[in-house]
Parts: structure tokens; sequence; C-alpha cells
């Protein structure tokens, strides 16, 4: 087979007509979206369960010592997938294979069990059952086409805890109709735009997995990264870190250790010059969060309020302000999504861009 690799023939583009070549880079957007879909929802489960982790490991001492993304054992964390469609099955294998997820804590309802044989293989239970599944999922990611979606909530909803996350990927029902739908305000929802085309990034003859694990791939995934010509609303990296004060809070953890834990976590890889300067390397504040009125009157052993991820994704919040304005911090998000898949940047290795999309 290698052999026959770059064998004009069998390539995709040989049967397409001449006139209809201009299309093509269709293919490559839609297979760039597919790898960045995978590789956003692979590290946040990474910071969820590392997070249990710390928070599992500190029950009884505040003593923080985090290492690498990988390198915690919390108890279980589960995540569900509704839909066994191709997004479905690409991530069920990207959060086993690149994520901490063991086969045991994933699980997928399907209307068509019997087509997910190699999954099931791999020890991920396949079933259908969605309100079962939401019972017993942590995260529950929606993987369904946007016309199944309405019966799918109406399923649902009653099964939501309200620390359930639902993170959804049906990208034609917006936030406030999905907030209305489940009755729910836990709730990511990853949004992508198109920019200028540079969609050979994406590299044709690799698998999901085998991209995230590809350098050059990898880092046109980041968050900030412009590459590839997809570009991640940055909204949903605010959601990422309001979604964990949301744990901690359910924790009724206080917020000055909160703050002291998400630093720590989040802000822990870093270029080796933060060594010599500590005063350029970012550490969380109250105000990052909460406006100073209603931090002032925030005594240090409450915790954070809950916060509906719906409103944070969609109106400017502290955090926002606080993203935008600090090139270190975005240095220090940067190091921390490309460490947490294996990959090492240098200050020779800038993946940001110089502007950063808020809507």
């Amino acid at each position: 087979m290698d052999m026959l690799q770059d064998l004009e023939s069998l390539q995709f583009e040989y049967g397409v007509p001449e006139e209809d070549r201009i299309w093509l880079y269709l293919q490559g957007r839609s297979r760039g979206l597919m790898i960045e879909a995978c590789a956003h929802a692979t590290f946040f489960c990474k910071l969820l369960y590392n997070l249990r982790a710390s928070l599992n490991e500190n029950q009884s001492s505040r003593h923080l010592s985090i290492g690498s993304l990988n390198s915690a054992t919390p108890e279980e964390f589960k995540v569900g997938i509704i839909g066994g469609g191709h997004l479905g099955k690409q991530l069920a294998g990207t959060l086993l294979q690149l994520g901490p997820i063991p086969a045991e804590s994933l699980r997928i309802s399907t209307r068509r069990p019997e087509t997910l044989g190699e999954l099931q293989k791999l020890g991920i239970k396949c079933f259908y059952h969605n309100a079962g599944l939401v019972s017993w999922a942590d995260v529950i990611f929606l993987c369904c086409l946007p016309s199944q979606l309405p019966n799918i909530c109406l399923e649902i909803y009653t099964s939501l805890e309200k620390t359930s996350i639902v993170y959804s990927f049906v990208a034609a029902i917006p936030l406030p109709r999905l907030k209305l739908l489940l009755n729910h305000t836990n709730i990511l929802r990853p949004q992508y735009q198109y920019g200028e085309d540079s969609v050979s990034v994406w590299g044709a003859n690799k698998g999901v997995i085998a991209a995230l694990q590809d350098p050059t791939i990898l880092q046109a995934t980041c968050p900030y990264s412009p590459a590839g010509g997809i570009i991640l609303n940055i909204k949903w990296l605010e959601g990422v870190f309001y979604a964990a004060l949301n744990i901690c809070t359910a924790r009724n953890m206080a917020h000055s250790q909160v703050l002291q834990l998400l630093s720590e976590l989040f802000l822990s890889v870093h270029f080796e010059d933060c060594g010599k300067d500590t005063a350029s390397c970012p550490k969380f504040q109250l105000t990052d969060f909460v406006s100073k009125a209603y931090g002032k009157n925030l005594s240090q052993e409450r915790p954070f309020p809950w916060f509906d991820l719906t409103a944070v994704q969609l109106k400017e919040t502290p955090f926002s302000q606080h993203l935008s304005s600090s090139p270190v911090l975005q240095d220090h998000l940067t190091h921390l999504y490309c460490a947490s898949f294996g990959i090492s940047l240098t200050k020779e290795q800038p993946v940001i861009s110089t502007g950063f999309p808020s809507q």
C-alpha cells in the first residue's frame, strides 16, 4: 500500500472533472473541522480530568504539586457520546487514544449500536438509551443531526444533573435554543469560522489520531491559531474556564483556593524565562472572573457563584477582557494546549495570531 500511496490514479481528485475542482477545498475544510473538533474536545476532557484529580487529592491537604496534564489519577471521570455517526466515532477514538479516558469510562448511545463493532471491541459500551447515558455521564457530547436534537433533548433533560456538562457539536442549534430545550445552563458549544483557506496543513492521508500527533497539525488546532483556515471562537475557551469554576463551586471550595489551584493547573506550562522572572508568570485573580463590585463583597472562604455557561459564551465577561489584554496569559494557555498533546513549544514557534475573534 505504501507503494501505491502517491499513485495519481488512486487519489480522490483524479475522478473529479476539471471544472469541479474549484470545490476540492471543501474536502480539506471538512477534514480540518473534524480534527479541530476532536482536538478541542480532548483538551477539554484532559483539563476536567486533572481538575477533578487535584480536587480529590487535595480534599484533606491544600499542598499543590501538579505535574503534566496526564499525571493525575482521579476518581472515575465518565464521558458519554450521543450519536454514533462519523463525528461520534472519531471523537470516541480520539478520547480513547489521546485523552485520559479509559474504555470503561466512555459510552456511546446511538440508534444503531451494531454498527460500532470496532469501538465495542476496544471495550466501549455502545447502546441506545439516551436518558440512561446522561444520568451516568459527567460530560455529554452531542454528535447528532440538528433534526434529531429536539427529540433527544426531550428524552434527556430530566436526567441532567446541575453539574452535568453538555458539549454540543450541533452547529445549527444556537445556545439560547439549546438552553431552552434542555432547561440547563451548563452547556458548551464551540463555534468555528472560516478564514483564508490553507487546507493542505491537515494531512490528507492521516487519520484524526495520527494528525493530532503531527506537531504542525496540532499547532494549527491551537485556539489562537488561524492556520488551516479554521478559527475557533475564543468564547469557547472562556466557557472552559468558567466550567472549571463551576466544578469547584459544586465542591463548595473557597474561591481563594480555587484561584491557586487553577493557576497551578492551567498556567503550569510556560517558557523557561518565567523561572527567571516570576513577575511575568501570570496568576489568576478574583477580578479576572467576576466584577470588582461583586469581588469586594466575596469573603475569602466563600466559593465562586454558579455561572451560566451559555451567558458566558454570549456576553462580555471579566475574563473576556483579561484574555484579550494579556499576551502573557495567551502564551501560557497556548503552551498548556500543546503540552497536553505532548508537543513542546519554544519562543521561536509562535502560533498565536495578532487578532482574536470574539464573535
